[in-house]
């Protein structure tokens, strides 16, 4: 039988990120042959993978990949924040980001898209990961940009290396300026973008919705100062432009100097924002950290602190 050394159990480790035991059991039982192993480990994982499916995953990356005048961006997410420091799950969100880049951002698409180098789709490559790391995972969302003309720029924050983060944004610059004041422009707009959270490009996008709920509410406030009618009108319209100033990319102040319009800026420039897209990783997912904790503690066979 073949000698299980420590380097070999390290080796298996770092190239299916399973765990450290499964990694020995999967040598011990393969003779020590690597690709039995990583072979042994992906049967056994893929039916503990559908028991991790239901699992919150608001943990993970948000991936960025561009060519010019076109960018793609992609959040995969995880149950635990130590997984985004996983290369092979980094990996695999760069090549999502990629596969956007050339298939679009309509989710189905993606997942039945063939995952470079590995014969497999996204969808299965995607549960292969699911059974060697051991958490749940999903591509939560995707979003391509594009302009015929000029530079679609991208930003992300708090960046673990290039084009990987937690906060990702896309603009889409349009002009005939230079590529690189075009280029320079977008990068700036995207630090603003993951700033102050826009949640349009101008006034005439403004969630309609949004806006009448965001009217009743001033009318209501208005009314309650007992002034009349023609005045309470006047006063809701000087609100909503504050509204506008707060929610609309255009009409915010610009974060760089905190004076200028983001209107103006742009208008400076010679460009046209086209549009943008900003994610924010995990946004609006209700997290169950109790859940996990208490499911940790029982595989370490302790018992977990209650609930506070």
């Amino acid at each position: 039988m073949a000698e299980i050394t420590a380097a070999l159990v390290k080796d298996l480790r770092e190239r299916t990120g399973a765990g450290m035991m499964d990694c020995k059991k999967a040598l011990v039982d393969n003779d020590g042959s690597i690709e039995a192993a990583i072979d042994w480990l992906r049967k056994k994982g893929l039916s503990a993978a559908a028991k991790k499916s239901g699992r919150v995953a608001a943990e993970g990356l948000v991936g960025v990949a561009s060519v010019p005048a076109k960018a793609a961006m992609v959040e995969v997410n995880s149950e635990t924040d130590f997984v985004s420091r996983n290369e092979a799950f980094q990996n695999f969100v760069m090549e999502v980001a990629k596969v956007v880049l050339h298939v679009g951002d309509d989710l189905a698409v993606i997942n039945a898209a063939p995952f470079p180098g590995t014969g497999r789709t996204v969808a299965d490559e995607l549960v292969h990961l699911v059974a060697t790391i051991g958490e749940n995972m999903n591509i939560r969302r995707a979003k391509v940009l594009s302009v015929p003309q000029g530079a679609v720029a991208s930003y992300v924050h708090q960046s673990l290396k290039p084009g990987l983060g937690k906060i990702g944004v896309l603009v889409a610059v349009e002009g005939d300026s230079e590529m690189s004041v075009l280029e320079i422009l977008g990068k700036q707009v995207g630090m603003h973008i993951a700033a102050t959270r826009p949640e349009a490009l101008d006034t005439d996008s403004v969630d309609p919705a949004a806006l009448e709920r965001e009217k009743a509410v001033l009318s209501d406030q208005a009314r309650a100062s007992g002034k009349p009618e023609a005045i309470i009108e006047k006063m809701v319209e000087g609100r909503i432009r504050k509204y506008y100033e707060e929610v609309v990319l255009l009409e915010q102040v610009w974060v760089h100097d905190g004076e200028s319009r983001v209107r103006a800026v742009v208008k400076k420039a010679g460009a046209k924002l086209g549009g943008f897209a900003r994610f924010h990783l995990g946004e609006g997912i209700e997290k169950n950290v109790g859940d996990f904790a208490a499911e940790v503690a029982a595989t370490a066979g302790i018992s977990a602190p209650p609930a506070a």
